[in-house]
């Protein structure tokens, strides 16, 4: 528990912890921090046995008392910034927020400042003290869409958990190129282009990628798609339909070239060529509370840049329909 601003904690050493290492031990009864966290603990001083300094590797015993007083460590150096957020749910564990196209999530090389973070920073400041400011998952730069924040330590412990053992439900939606004839799994590992370090792709020496699409709505040349991940590789659903040759529109980084289809409209040339993201949206997000184990959902609608790049693929489709009678 946290309590004016230190971490603090009494356990006692059940049965079927007796004989463990001490970090071990630590790790089961404080699951909510990360075993390097409560090993620098245990260094320090700042996690005791019986009121005494152990080593990580020393063994504890049946009734031995462990006492945390921890001062929580700073993580991030980022500033925070008046940034305006769509908030969908928050309360003292959580923060669920609608990301729009456009916001980067994570300071880096060439956004130090304007992002995600630094709107946490400002409207949830004890994010600070997480690792990566509480974000424990992200959304590309131009993909919209539904993310959850962690906004204390059981929350950040219990997402990752939940991210790690597929219990997360997360949805998008997408708009790729060609006409699909019905929905697949695409069961492919995604690494490091070997040529492209900043690019992903599918190679066999990538980690284990499994993405599921079913058709939402099909066009003549394109299709509107709800994706679901069973894992959460970096471009997952952008490298995965490329690889199945149905790039999502709008792709700077997996797409190529504009492709136009035969018979387009001026109109639908135009509304293309000006969708200059990846039309990729999350959707629909399911998790287990952290503190109540109550199981929540959240879902968020499609941006108006989609409902707009939707509506005119319909409407070129309709003519295509009326013009063969």
């Amino acid at each position: 528990m946290s309590s004016n601003n230190r971490i603090t904690g009494h356990y006692i050493v059940p049965p079927q912890l007796s004989d463990k290492r001490l970090d071990q031990a630590a790790a089961e009864l404080m699951p909510e921090h990360s075993r390097s966290r409560l090993q620098s603990w245990i260094k320090s001083g700042a996690l005791t046995v019986n009121g005494a300094v152990r080593k990580p590797r020393d063994k504890v015993m049946l009734d031995d008392v462990l006492d945390l007083d921890a001062e929580p460590e700073v993580q991030v150096t980022w500033e925070a910034e008046p940034i305006s957020l769509d908030i969908v749910y928050e309360d003292e564990h959580l923060l669920v927020i609608n990301k729009p196209a456009g916001l980067v999530v994570h300071p880096a090389a060439g956004h130090a400042d304007g992002t995600l973070v630094n709107a946490l920073l400002n409207h949830a400041p004890e994010v600070e003290n997480l690792p990566r400011a509480g974000i424990v998952h992200r959304l590309d730069k131009d993909t919209s869409g539904i993310m959850v924040v962690a906004r204390s330590l059981i929350a950040h412990t219990s997402l990752v958990d939940q991210l790690q053992t597929r219990t997360m439900g997360r949805e998008y939606e997408a708009v790729v190129v060609g006409s699909l004839t019905g929905g697949a799994t695409v069961d492919a590992p995604i690494g490091r282009h070997p040529q492209d370090r900043k690019r992903m792709a599918v190679v066999p020496s990538g980690k284990p990628a499994v993405t599921h699409y079913r058709l939402l709505e099909r066009f003549a040349a394109h299709t509107h798609i709800q994706c679901k991940l069973e894992s959460g590789r970096t471009h997952q659903i952008r490298v995965h339909m490329t690889h199945v040759r149905h790039p999502l529109v709008g792709d700077p980084a997996y797409g190529g070239r504009l492709r136009l289809p035969k018979g387009t409209t001026e109109e639908l040339r135009q509304a293309l060529a000006a969708f200059s993201r990846q039309a990729l949206h999350a959707r629909r997000l399911t998790l287990e509370h952290p503190e109540t184990g109550e199981t929540l959902s959240w879902e968020v609608p499609l941006p108006e840049d989609m409902v707009q790049l939707i509506e005119a693929l319909r409407k070129h489709a309709r003519e295509l329909e009326n013009s063969d009678f």
